[in-house]
């Protein structure tokens, strides 16, 4: 089939999010001017430099974890895991901004160390980062999205030291979730290697 997706599908469920995938997820945890956690995972998520170590979030509407990070400047995307992805997807709920989903989903917080929202303190790993740039994409023809896009610089790495081996970030171990299509997700279950090929064989 082919279709343009300013006509539709014509399927029974968009198939968008089921091509793009998987997609890692950021599980964001911000505070709001009144200091009430926020908690939210993110699957328009992933990293966008190395230099500096650089990660984005994308909100398709205006939400709390957008709003806070802007306000305050700082937001932690915490790894979300296997083993907690039952409370990954609790923290989805469209709970009111005055509600924490810490609290909601039954997670510990941990404090942060350069930031001030809290992290969750079971995760595999969280990256502390403030805001870089917050803005509204274009679509082709030059017009301003309803999606939001928070980029923020990380500052700050927290690691399980269990999930490290051999020096290296076991992914595998740490269970990584991410979200493919409709209500699928994927948890890292095995790697294998291939190295970059060189120019000439070397």
């Amino acid at each position: 089939m082919f279709y343009e997706p300013r006509h539709g599908h014509g399927l029974p469920h968009d198939p968008s999010k089921a091509i793009v995938a998987p997609r890692p997820i950021g599980w964001i945890s911000t505070l709001s001017r009144d200091g009430v956690p926020n908690l939210a995972p993110y699957s328009f998520f992933n990293m966008v430099s190395g230099k500096p170590f650089s990660v984005m979030f994308s909100s398709d509407r205006p939400k709390d974890s957008a709003r806070n990070a802007v306000e305050t400047g700082e937001f932690v995307a915490n790894l979300a895991s296997r083993e907690l992805a039952r409370q990954m997807n609790a923290s989805s709920v469209d709970a009111p901004s005055e509600v924490s989903e810490f609290d909601y989903a039954g997670l510990e917080m941990a404090p942060s160390v350069l930031v001030k929202p809290p992290r969750v303190a079971a995760a595999p790993a969280a990256l502390e980062c403030r805001v870089s740039m917050a803005f509204h994409p274009k679509d082709a023809a030059g017009n301003e999205m309803e999606s939001f896009i928070v980029m923020g610089e990380v500052v700050g790495v927290h690691i399980d030291d269990s999930h490290i081996r051999d020096g290296r970030f076991d992914a595998a171990l740490a269970g990584n979730l991410a979200r493919l299509g409709y209500f699928d997700f994927l948890a890292v279950g095995e790697l294998f290697e291939m190295r970059r090929p060189k120019w000439g064989g070397e």
